[in-house]
């Protein structure tokens, strides 16, 4: 996703340029380590922070781990070809690097290690120092704002229901008690799945990649999980599969860190916010999960809780206030 803009002004400009390739160095506007002209707006300086803050020490160290997911198409997954894993989750955490280390977000890459999480090792990978920051379909709810801090939500998915093209017979949540119905252990969706269809025969897997699998051979007849995850699964599945088109809640995404670390939260919240207004958040969204079918929508309001819990203000993209409680949904 390049940002860069090159921009020609004329005669003068290319007069410059000319002089610049003669080896006339007493230009600076054009003097940026012997490369093109970029405008200062694409490649920010790194800001600086206070000394001791996790932003100082990533910054300082050069480098920061993220969990992603690697097998989730349109939010994280691994490229066999380029080896590089893609997605909104990994555009995302380009655009924190971005915002941790300057330059822009393919600038930013270079300083990420991406850590492949699965929905049951999130929590133990934040609480071990294991990655830096989690951003891997991560929902934020009070169980796991026990153990670990969440930044956002930076996006609002909806559980759903996938099943193969022909099957008709399932068409609410409630079709599913009885019923063979695979999800990902230690999932929210797992712990919704058992509260709305407390009879479903419910088949676990560590990534939904492989409950894609069993509904393939037969082993399950529904995988449960976020309607943004069930789609990429959709179009990769080549019309073998489809959504059922029946959401039953509501998952809003945030990114986790180290319990208690409030200057790097607020941060993470002050990041999100700006890459809100600025348009890159959208911009991300559209060449991501916008290439599967899903139209944009407007960011989420930013919930800037409490670790003691309580009502707190929340702020959204244009950065007006409103009150909410801190109970996330499930």
């Amino acid at each position: 996703m390049k940002r860069s803009r090159w921009l020609l002004a004329g005669p003068a400009l290319a007069l410059a340029l000319l002089a610049g390739a003669c080896g006339d160095d007493q230009n600076p506007a054009l003097d940026n380590g012997g490369g093109g002209a970029t405008t200062t707006e694409a490649k920010k300086a790194a800001p600086k922070f206070d000394a001791g803050t996790t932003m100082d020490t990533l910054q300082k160290k050069g480098s920061i781990v993220v969990g992603v997911k690697f097998d989730q198409p349109g939010f994280g997954q691994n490229n066999p070809t380029t080896g590089k894993v893609e997605g909104f989750d990994v555009e995302i955490a380009k655009l924190i690097a971005a915002g941790i280390f300057g330059g822009d977000a393919d600038d930013a890459e270079s300083k990420i290690q991406f850590k492949e999480s699965v929905s049951k090792n999130r929590e133990p990978f934040i609480q071990n120092g294991e990655v830096d920051l989690v951003i891997a379909t991560y929902t934020i709810n009070d169980t796991r704002k026990q153990v670990v801090d969440f930044a956002g939500p930076y996006f609002v998915a909806e559980q759903d229901i996938m099943v193969k093209k022909d099957d008709n017979t399932i068409k609410s949540v409630n079709d599913l008690n009885g019923k063979k119905v695979c999800t990902a252990k230690g999932s929210t969706s797992e712990k919704n799945l058992r509260a709305k269809a407390a009879n479903a025969d419910v088949t676990l897997f560590d990534t939904y990649s492989q409950c894609a699998e069993a509904l393939t051979d037969g082993r399950v007849v529904a995988v449960t999980t976020d309607n943004t995850i069930l789609a990429g699964l959709v179009q990769a599945s080549n019309g073998a599969f489809k959504l059922v088109k029946a959401p039953f809640s509501d998952e809003p995404y945030g990114i986790g860190l180290k319990k208690g670390d409030d200057a790097f939260r607020d941060f993470l919240n002050d990041r999100l916010e700006e890459i809100f207004d600025n348009g890159e958040w959208a911009e991300a969204f559209e060449e991501t999960l916008g290439k599967i079918g899903l139209d944009t929508p407007e960011p989420p309001k930013i919930d800037r809780y409490t670790s003691a819990g309580g009502a707190t203000g929340t702020t959204g993209a244009g950065g007006s206030a409103t009150t909410t409680s801190t109970t996330a949904k499930p």
